[in-house]
């Protein structure tokens, strides 16, 4: 083998026109190509015509033959990759997710199914679901983006000066150029600004501010940062079930020990201080339970936390010497009357220095939620108050492993804390595109609710906030032996059955967690645009009947009956009650797109029952 190297080692030398001593400078690279290609038994290239070289006919390369059962075994393989990875598992992106991808793959190839295109309901992601940005964000961006714009005068002044400002933090002001660690020092002031003011003038240092990557980010470097210990010593991180799959994917990847604490459904998902004992209790003989996190408003469960509910949780982290991890992105999304968002940082502060100074808390917002649903731009921040000064070195030295967060989503975080004020020309514009966003999705928040509540089988708790429903399923105890005949839990069976049957793609609540014995799926209650059907309910427009028989003007059904007029008319038979019950006036308020959900959803649940029953 030696020996043939050396010939090609010649072989590339004689090609050069020189001796062993080597080819002149722009020449190297062409005779070792060629050296190569004689130690791969081919021939090498013709003589130069014009200056340049070319293949002869009978020296082009063939395609190389490769064997298979020669080939080497794999370096990374499931067995030896990081168990650690392999432990983790998300949801909101997994295999209902991915079967959704390959039927959307077949509807293009022209493959017929029961339907023409796939709902995604699994995921916040508002824009993608039609929301319009808004448009004050979109033009500090585009400004930051491509400077020039500076002197359009298509642009407002406001959103120019924010502009300025924001480049003027950046290296070369460039929004291309790498920022701090921890982010712009103008943006992290911005934050400060806008955590007194929504405090009510509780103070806010910007050196407790850090930009992330969007929340995300910020959670698992605060995990990464708490998890310590091995066997019994090893961090226990509580968390609420059911949870954001980010939770539970973080704890896996750092080896951590999840410690379930269990959100109450019997009274609208509330947080009861005796199940975090009952949780904390139970933990300490497995793990070191010393991280508590919360997430207010809830995902998926939709509830919000009331004042009282906020302070036991603080007392009891101070009592139990917990770090309090508050996940506040859905702070705007507040629907339900006499519920209030309150802040943890806010609490603790009222609740004097004794818990102030003393309570360890990080909390975190995004620009993927609330009114803006910027998803994409991945923007975000935390405060982290009462830590050690040792540490926060640490934790920059952390952040700074991923040099910095993306600038335009530091710039579109900017203006979910400065947007324009009132007296500023972008006001009314801005004021009025974020109240349209909120108003929508109040709306679709009780749409949704009502809209579970009236199908059988289903339950929905109030949608209070966030961007979600939880509704309860109910499936028979036949589907559920049959979904164990297929190695799949029931809440999966169901999904995958309406995914396939009517292109409906949600996350079962198996991919959350929930009590043993219970089964939910979790759908995003987005805002939509605001294209009304052409018919009324007034008009006594006539539309699909839900089947709903509870409803005033139906006639009564069997479920068996009503199921079998679904089955023969695919879901779209004539309305029973002649366009009076609820499902029909859900078409009078909101787009058909809407209304022909509701009815997907009612059919499959109604056929399900009648198959497994």
């Amino acid at each position: 083998m030696h020996r043939f190297v050396l010939v090609a080692r010649q072989a590339a030398a004689r090609l050069c026109g020189r001796g062993p001593g080597g080819c002149r400078g722009g020449r190297t690279d062409m005779a070792l190509r060629c050296a190569a290609s004689l130690a791969a038994g081919r021939q090498p290239r013709g003589p130069r015509r014009g200056g340049a070289m070319r293949w002869s006919s009978a020296a082009k390369p063939s395609a190389v033959k490769i064997n298979e059962k020669a080939s080497r075994e794999k370096i990374l393989t499931l067995e030896s990759m990081n168990p650690q990875v392999k432990a983790v598992e998300y949801a909101v992106r997994g295999p209902i997710v991915l079967k959704a991808g390959e039927i959307e793959k077949e509807l293009r190839k022209g493959i017929k199914k029961p339907f023409t295109e796939v709902i995604k309901a699994n995921i916040g992601d508002a824009h993608a679901m039609g929301q319009r940005p808004i448009t004050f964000l979109r033009q500090v961006v585009a400004l930051c983006t491509y400077p020039n714009l500076l002197d359009s005068p298509s642009f407002p002044e406001d959103a120019k000066e924010r502009a300025r400002r924001i480049l003027q933090g950046c290296g070369g002001n460039s929004l291309g150029s790498y920022t701090a660690s921890q982010g712009i020092n103008c943006i992290r002031e911005d934050v400060a600004s806008y955590i007194e003011r929504r405090d009510g003038g509780v103070p806010a240092d910007p050196d407790n501010i850090y930009l992330t990557t969007g929340a995300s980010d910020g959670i698992s470097a605060i995990l990464k940062i708490l998890v310590s210990g091995g066997g019994k010593s090893r961090t226990g991180v509580m968390i609420p079930i059911p949870q954001y799959p980010l939770y539970s994917a973080a704890i896996s990847e750092l080896d951590a020990i999840q410690v379930n604490y269990y959100l109450d459904e019997e009274n609208c998902w509330a947080l009861n201080v005796n199940e975090l004992r009952r949780a904390l209790n139970e933990a300490k003989a497995y793990c070191n339970p010393k991280v508590l996190c919360i997430i207010n408003p809830g995902n998926p469960t939709g509830q919000v936390q009331n004042r009282k509910c906020i302070e036991d949780v603080i007392h009891f982290a101070w009592e139990e010497k917990l770090f309090l991890l508050a996940d506040e992105v859905y702070q705007d999304n507040v629907y339900s009357e006499g519920c209030q968002f309150h802040s943890f940082k806010k609490i603790l502060y009222e609740m004097g220095p004794e818990y102030y100074n003393n309570v360890e808390l990080a909390s975190f917002h995004s620009t993927s939620k609330g009114y803006m649903g910027e998803c994409g731009y991945r923007g975000g921040y935390m405060e982290v108050i009462n830590l050690h000064p040792e540490i926060k070195g640490q934790l920059v030295k952390l952040l700074s492993v991923r040099l910095c967060p993306p600038v335009s989503g530091q710039a579109a975080m900017d203006i979910v804390v400065n947007p324009p004020v009132p007296g500023e020309e972008s006001y009314a514009q801005f004021i009025k595109e974020k109240e349209s966003v909120l108003n929508n999705l109040a709306k679709k928040a009780k749409l949704t609710e009502d809209m579970f509540n009236k199908i059988p089988g289903v339950h929905c708790n109030p949608l209070q906030g966030a961007m979600y429903a939880f509704p309860r399923i109910f499936i028979p105890s036949k589907a559920i032996e049959e979904a164990k005949a297929h190695k799949m839990a029931p809440d999966m069976f169901y999904c995958m059955k309406l995914l396939e049957e009517t292109g409906i793609c949600v996350v079962p609540g198996s991919g959350f967690g929930q009590r043993e014995g219970t089964y939910h799926f979790s759908q995003g209650a987005h805002p939509g645009d605001e294209e009304r059907a052409r018919f009324a309910f007034a008009d006594g427009g006539e539309g699909v009947c839900c089947g709903a028989a509870d409803d005033a003007g139906c006639r009564q059904e069997d479920e068996e009956e009503r199921g079998a007029r679904f089955a023969r008319t695919g879901g779209s038979g004539s309305c029973c009650c002649s366009g009076k019950c609820v499902f029909s006036y859900f078409i009078t308020v909101y787009r058909i797109e809407f209304f022909s959900l509701c009815c997907k959803y009612f059919r499959q649940m109604i056929l399900f029952g009648c198959v497994f029953k």
